[in-house]
C-alpha cells in the first residue's frame, strides 16, 4: 500500500509560489522600450495590463533558434544570479524587425557577442587520434585549433549549404559554403559531408 504523506504549510507555500511567478509576455514596440544603461548594459521598461509598469535594470536577449531564425523569437531574460538561480524570462520578441533601428542595433550587438560563430576560411590540418579529430583552421577571427569527438554528429549541414562544426567544449564554427573552400581544405573534411 502506498504511503500517503501529509502536506505541511511549507508544501502549500511551494505550490502557491509556482502560481505566483511572473509569466512571460509578448514584447512589442508599443509596450517595451530598450535602452543602454550608463554601465553599458541593456535595460528594459515594459508596460502590460497584467503587470503594469516594470523596469528591469539589466536584461539579456537570447535566441530561441540561433541558427535557423536568428532574428525571430528573441527571449528577453533577467540575468542568472546566485540568489535566484537561472534568470526568468520577462518576455518574447516575435520579430526583431518590428522594432526601430536603434533598438535592433542595441539587441544585435549583445546577440552578436553572445553568439559569436567564427567562419572557417581554410582547413590547414585534420588529424585523428584515439577517436578525436584535431583541427587546425584559419577563421575570420584568426588561426584556431580545436578538438572534436564523434564527428558524424558534430558536423551539421543545413539545407542552404551552411555547415556547422561543434568542438568538445560546445564552441561552434561555420563553413558558409564547403564548395568554396580550397581543394585541400575540402578534401580534409569530405568524408564527413
Amino acid at each position: 500500500m502506498a504511503e500517503v504523506k501529509n502536506m505541511n504549510e511549507n508544501d502549500n507555500d511551494n505550490i502557491d509560489s509556482l502560481f505566483d511567478k511572473r509569466k512571460s509576455v509578448q514584447l512589442t514596440p508599443e509596450n517595451a522600450k530598450f535602452s543602454l544603461s550608463s554601465g553599458g548594459l541593456i535595460s528594459l521598461e515594459v508596460h502590460t495590463e497584467q503587470y503594469g509598469d516594470e523596469f528591469f535594470e539589466r536584461v539579456l536577449p537570447v535566441r530561441a533558434f540561433p541558427i535557423t531564425e536568428p532574428d525571430e523569437f528573441i527571449s528577453v531574460r533577467e540575468p542568472d544570479t546566485r540568489e535566484k538561480g537561472r534568470g526568468a524570462e520577462i518576455g518574447m520578441i516575435r520579430k526583431m524587425s518590428d522594432f526601430d533601428e536603434r533598438t535592433q542595433e542595441l539587441l544585435l550587438s549583445e546577440l552578436d557577442r553572445r553568439y559569436f560563430i567564427p567562419v572557417i576560411k581554410k582547413i590547414n590540418k585534420v588529424q585523428e587520434k584515439f577517436g578525436y579529430l584535431y583541427f587546425d583552421v584559419e577563421t575570420v577571427a584568426g588561426k584556431v585549433s580545436f578538438v572534436m569527438n564523434n564527428p558524424y554528429s558534430n558536423f551539421r549541414t543545413f539545407e542552404d549549404g551552411r555547415m556547422f562544426l561543434y568542438d568538445i567544449d560546445g564552441n561552434c564554427f561555420e563553413i558558409t559554403d564547403p564548395n568554396k573552400l580550397d581543394k585541400a581544405s575540402l578534401k580534409r573534411i569530405e568524408i564527413y559531408l
